[in-house]
């Protein structure tokens, strides 16, 4: 019960932070830190000790690296080596020697000077890597040397994890031969989890896509998250580590926007839950006490990490804009910082004092970051503007040319898909299709087609087919309910685009229509419309009248073809009787409570039920008139769903 109370308080006070800040155009980082601040031992206490969220909010970070190992397959790490390899690796030692020294100054031992050299020089990766996916910006080249920096530093904190526990007085054991032994583990389990992500992954997921089950597909991909996390644990490597390597192996795979998808909900949450707890151990009497030291210490880390990550940039040849916008957005403290920090208080390293002067300087250096990282471009281009505007237009063209334009997308590849697509490639129009099982992918994509793995119905894919920028999307699959859902999250990304929907019959066609699509062409209706022009064509009709009657059907979205008379085999389930149509024929007895009375009193039109035609003395009377009169022993043929039109004729019958 002591638990129960402690969640509901966390959550609470993050549900009711990130409403306040979302409210405000804050962002939901800054939400989660306050939030952990108010039900942490410092604030109201809220959250008690019986409960260990750290290890359980590092899970978020596991599936941070995970997710952000799909945008980095290993040619492209290889191709980013000289980034992750020389700017990152200097710029962790550089940073490192610089707070070390300016430690030694300060009168701290040489122990305490590494831990806090180490600490500093981390940036942090969760809250970097999340606000460069918000923003579109991680695939700029300044975000590319920004997450080539922060794998370093990732990899970095294997041996800060390991010399850290050595630096206590009362440890006596080999430093040098500790570090060996994990250089030696560390190349192990990487050469191990790329072979097994090159050769086995890929295989795994084939099968598992084969099996069309959405929830088998979340479950393998949440146990090949964690288990790479725990064998890199197991050898006391970062768990970051093992879920990046693992999400790089299935990042040049078929199946990488739909495993981002299943893997974003469980990421989003857990790194709610970590930035909580990185809150709860802020102390806001510190602000009070010590306001000048923290102060002091923030702007100075921050902006020596500023200058250093410019001038390592651009030494490698990158651009000062590129160069500027990196370093503000890795100024502030990292997670693993935070880690460090209570590793090394637990061994008697670092005092209360020093402790918490460190995690009040580091939480307000990620307080800030999502301001700095939105701004970070504007600020690079004004300190690197130089008189004229080339690179920034070079930046826009290579960004333009990444992004398909004026396309269009096919939801469904299957035989309606392909049909679709052959027209379009026929007549050189651009087009992207998305498409959930496995084996059609690949053959498609062998033959050089255009087809994204996954559900059309995540948003992640849909971005991906850069939904924003198409002119039409075209639905294809035959269930409505599968249907109106892709077309909600199409209309939520894109207002303006076309939405082109196929359904088997017209059970959903309102309701498409009113979710957001533009048409929608029921298959049995449009087949019935084919069927019916062939008929009417061998029945001596003219063409040209019988393509008239074709289009004026099609333009009322076929009002003619809806509703028909149920039968035996008509499905009368509860999923399907409230979207079906029914055309019944009713009897006016002698004494029908309808007889003497207009069609226009009868309010059908607010009941949302049609009448089709009266019969009356063997006559069929379909254009009927609001004044038109009911007289007994008529016959009203109504048109509508099952439980209107039995509401309908015991008004009829009996009146209201």
């Amino acid at each position: 019960m002591i638990h129960l109370f402690e969640i509901l308080a966390i959550l609470i006070s993050a549900v009711a932070c990130v409403w306040i800040f979302r409210k405000l155009n804050l962002p939901a980082i800054l939400a989660y830190l306050v939030a952990g601040t108010l039900v942490g031992e410092h604030g109201l206490n809220l959250s008690g000790t019986t409960l260990d969220y750290e290890h359980f909010a590092e899970l978020g970070i596991v599936f941070l690296l995970f997710t952000l190992g799909l945008e980095f397959s290993l040619p492209k790490l290889l191709a980013m080596r000289h980034l992750v390899m020389g700017v990152g690796s200097r710029q962790v030692i550089f940073s490192l020697l610089l707070f070390m020294l300016i430690s030694v100054l300060l009168g701290y031992s040489i122990e305490v000077a590494l831990v806090i050299g180490g600490i500093l020089a981390l940036s942090s990766t969760a809250i970097v890597i999340k606000q460069l996916n918000q923003s579109g910006s991680i695939k700029r080249k300044s975000g590319q040397i920004s997450v080539s920096i922060l794998l370093f530093q990732d990899i970095a904190v294997v041996p800060l994890l390991i010399v850290i526990p050595f630096l206590s007085a009362d440890n006596d054991s080999s430093m040098a031969l500790a570090l060996l032994f994990a250089l030696f583990k560390g190349i192990t389990v990487v050469a191990l989890l790329l072979g097994v992500g090159k050769w086995l992954l890929p295989r795994l997921f084939y099968q598992v896509a084969q099996v069309r089950t959405d929830e088998l597909f979340v479950l393998t991909t949440l146990l090949v998250t964690l288990m790479a996390a725990a064998l890199t644990q197991f050898f006391g490597l970062s768990m970051a580590l093992g879920a990046f390597l693992a999400g790089m192996m299935l990042g040049e795979s078929q199946y990488k926007h739909q495993l981002e998808a299943d893997i974003r909900p469980f990421r989003d949450i857990l790194m709610g839950l970590f930035f909580v707890t990185v809150g709860m151990k802020l102390n806001p009497a510190l602000l009070y006490s010590s306001p000048l030291i923290i102060a002091i210490v923030l702007v100075t880390f921050m902006t020596l990490k500023i200058f250093i990550i410019y001038f390592l940039a651009v030494r490698a040849g990158e651009s000062k804009k590129d160069a500027w916008a990196s370093a503000f957005m890795l100024a502030q403290m990292g997670e693993f910082g935070f880690v460090l920090i209570s590793l090394s208080f637990s061994v008697g390293i670092l005092d209360y004092e020093l402790t918490s002067i460190l995690l009040g300087s580091g939480i307000i250096s990620m307080a800030v970051t999502p301001y700095m990282i939105k701004n970070a471009r504007k600020w690079a281009v004004a300190l690197a503007f130089n008189g004229n505007q080339q690179t920034t237009q070079n930046d826009s063209n290579n960004e333009t040319s990444l992004k398909l334009e004026n396309h269009v997308v096919i939801c469904g590849f299957g035989r309606v898909g392909q049909t679709v697509s052959r027209f379009l490639k026929r007549e050189g129009i651009t087009f992207v299709a998305i498409d959930i099982d496995p084996i059609r992918v690949q053959e498609s994509r062998d033959a050089g087609e255009h087809v994204l793995f996954g559900s059309a119905r995540q948003d992640e894919v849909l971005e991906a087919a850069k939904i924003d920028k198409a002119k039409l999307v075209v639905i294809s699959y035959g269930s409505s309910e599968q249907s109106l859902d892709v077309v909600q999250k199409v209309r939520r990304i894109s207002s303006s685009v076309g939405i082109l929907v196929r359904t088997r019959n017209d059970d959903a066609l309102k309701t498409l229509l009113e979710a957001g699509a533009n048409e929608v062409v029921p298959e049995s209706l449009e087949g019935s419309l084919m069927l019916v022009s062939q008929v009417l064509n061998l029945t001596g009709i003219p063409f040209a009248k019988i393509i008239r009657l074709i289009k004026k059907e099609r333009k009322n979205h076929y009002n003619q073809l809806h509703g028909f008379y149920p039968g035996v085999d008509t499905d009368m389930s509860a999923e399907t009787i409230e979207r079906i149509e029914f055309v019944h024929a009713i009897l006016l007895t002698d004494n029908a409570w309808a007889i003497g009375r207009t069609i226009q009193e009868l309010e059908l039109t607010n009941r949302r039920v049609d009448i089709l035609a009266v019969r009356r003395n063997d006559d069929e009377i379909v254009n009927l008139t609001e004044d038109f009169v009911l007289k007994a022993q008529d016959t009203v043929v109504l048109q509508g769903k099952p439980r209107r039109v039995e509401r309908i004729e015991r008004l009829l019958q009996e009146g209201a």
